[in-house]
C-alpha cells in the first residue's frame, strides 16, 4: 500500500483535488473530519479543548461552534505573543494523526495494493510527514484564495482578505511546503488543469503498485 499525504494552504482546493483522486480508484479521509469528530461531546479532545479555550466556544446545546473556536484559536494568548492556535494543534494533532494512522493501516489489510490518501492543512507543521511515502501539495493564486474563502464564508473581498492573511500566518509558507512535495498540482486554472495534473500524478503513484 501506498501512504499519500495531500496538503496545501488554506482555500487552495484540496478537497476538490481529493474528490479526483477517489474517482481514480484511491481511498481518502479528511483530517478536518477526523478532528469534527473527536470534538462531539463525549470526546475526551471534546473536553480539553472546553478546558482549554472556554465554554464561549461552545453552541447552546453543547457543540462546538467552529466559527467561534477558530475565532479564539486564531487570535493571541492572553499571556504570551504566540497564536493560541499552537496550543489548539497540541491538543488535537496527536489524536487525528493516530486515527489516520489507523485508517491507513486498515485500507492496507484490505487492500495491499491501494493508494490511501490523507487530506490535512497542517501534514508539515504537526510534523507528521514520516507517516506517508509521497506527499502532494496544492497550490494556488493569492487572489483565488481570499475570493474561495469569501464565498465558502459568505464575507466580503476585505474580510477574507485579511481573515486568509491571519490563518496562512499560522502556517508553513507555501514556499516551504512545495520545497517537501514530491508533487505540485497547481489549482489556479480550470477544473480540467487541476484534472490533468491529478491524472498525471496518480500515473505516477500507480506503477510502483
Amino acid at each position: 500500500m501506498l501512504k499519500v499525504g495531500l496538503t496545501g494552504g488554506i482555500a487552495s482546493g484540496k478537497t476538490v483535488v481529493g474528490e479526483m483522486f477517489v474517482e481514480l480508484g484511491a481511498h481518502l479521509i479528511q483530517a478536518d473530519s477526523i478532528s469534527h469528530e473527536l470534538m462531539q461531546p463525549g470526546q475526551s479532545v471534546y473536553y480539553e479543548v472546553v478546558a482549554h479555550f472556554g465554554r464561549e466556544i461552545l453552541n447552546s446545546d453543547g457543540t462546538v461552534n467552529r466559527a467561534k473556536l477558530a475565532e479564539a484559536a486564531f487570535g493571541k494568548a492572553p499571556s504570551t505573543s504566540a497564536s493560541r492556535i499552537e496550543e489548539l494543534n497540541r491538543i488535537v494533532h496527536p489524536f487525528v494523526i493516530r486515527r489516520q494512522e489507523d485508517w491507513m493501516e486498515e485500507v492496507g489489510r484490505q487492500d495491499s495494493q491501494a493508494i490511501a490518501i490523507v487530506e490535512a492543512a497542517l501534514i508539515l507543521e504537526a510534523h507528521a510527514t514520516k507517516s506517508f511515502d509521497r506527499l502532494i501539495v496544492v497550490t494556488c493564486g493569492d487572489e483565488q484564495r481570499i475570493a474561495r474563502f469569501a464565498a465558502r464564508h459568505k464575507l466580503d473581498l476585505d474580510a477574507a482578505r485579511k481573515e486568509v492573511a491571519r490563518r496562512m500566518a499560522a502556517q508553513l509558507p507555501e514556499a516551504e511546503k512545495i520545497k517537501a512535495a514530491d508533487y505540485v498540482i497547481d489549482n489556479s486554472g480550470s477544473l480540467d488543469h487541476t484534472r490533468e495534473q491529478v491524472q498525471q500524478v496518480w500515473g505516477k503513484l500507480r506503477p510502483s503498485r
